[in-house]
């Protein structure tokens, strides 16, 4: 049986609850134990999965201890803000419009030591334990930003190729959502890395993606010349922000990229991609992949 004790509850609500739910009787038995057990102001809310058969003692001793339910909640990478508030959502830890409007509360986001006006790619992306009564809004986001900077700390050994820590986890970002295959990331990240030392435009179809609200899942060539801050197709440097939140291997990715001079990739539809040096090879390959020529 599982129940949820409020905040707040007092000694005979929790009587009242428990009896409810048919787990004790609440009566003068139950406050004569409570009180000359010398628990009263021992026992903590929260969400109890509370077998039957115990007897009044053992349950007291469950709410004492504060064995409250453990729940894990996943969130895999990639995920933006919205997507992640939508997880988060689902069975109710927060609130979806708070989560969002926290995520961009820029006071509340220096309180953690981060020096940017939102939180689109510091959300960080994994397994989190929760529990009930003890979580909200603003604790699930300075978890999530904390194991950011924790983990940012162990990646970031000084490869940072001259970009500053919002650049390097936008790029991150862009790394994130280009890759379908882990062990292309590294190569990924050097094409953007050989691209802005060379001022070319980016060219990434995510970015684009990100910059159009209510996309609606096929892009076309009018989005590719749509003059938003993301179109990369249109702006020669990297978008103003994460266009996602990246995992632990696109921040490594980043920091350490392959060695090579590749300047393209194209897909070939299995999750891989063909990179080239030149425009000339790239065409090549995107009529080969792309246009079945």
């Amino acid at each position: 049986m599982v129940v949820i004790i409020a905040k707040g509850t007092g000694v005979r609500g929790i009587g009242r609850l428990l009896a409810a739910n048919g787990i004790l009787s609440y009566d003068v038995r139950y406050l004569t134990l409570v009180y000359f057990s010398g628990i009263t102001a021992k026992l903590q809310a929260g969400e109890y999965s509370i077998p039957r058969g115990l007897t009044p003692p053992e349950v007291l001793r469950l709410l004492e201890k504060g064995s409250t339910l453990r729940h894990h909640v996943t969130v895999p990478e990639g995920m933006t803000a919205e997507q992640v508030a939508a997880i988060f959502e689902k069975d109710g830890w927060i609130q979806r419009e708070r989560f969002l409007a926290i995520v961009h509360d820029a006071a509340f986001i220096q309180t953690m030591g981060i020096e940017e006006p939102q939180l689109e790619g510091y959300l960080f992306p994994e397994t989190y334990t929760l529990t009930r009564n003890a979580t909200d809004e603003y604790s699930v986001i300075r978890m999530m930003a904390e194991r950011f900077l924790r983990v940012w700390g162990e990646v970031n050994t000084g490869g940072n190729r001259g970009l500053s820590l919002h650049q390097l986890v936008t790029l991150a970002s862009i790394v994130e959502k280009e890759t379908g295959v882990a062990a292309e990331r590294p190569l990924i990240a050097r094409v953007f890395l050989n691209r802005l030392a060379l001022k070319m435009r980016l060219q990434s179809d995510p970015t684009v993606i990100y910059g159009i609200r209510d996309f609606k899942g096929t892009l076309t060539k009018d989005d590719l010349k749509r003059g938003t801050p993301y179109n990369t197709y249109v702006i020669p440097a990297l978008p103003p922000g994460p266009i996602c939140n990246p995992g632990r291997a696109s921040l490594e990715a980043v920091l350490h990229p392959a060695d090579s001079n590749a300047l393209y990739f194209v897909s070939k539809n299995d999750g891989t991609h063909i990179f080239s040096t030149n425009l000339v090879e790239h065409n090549r390959a995107v009529k080969i992949y792309q246009r079945g020529q």
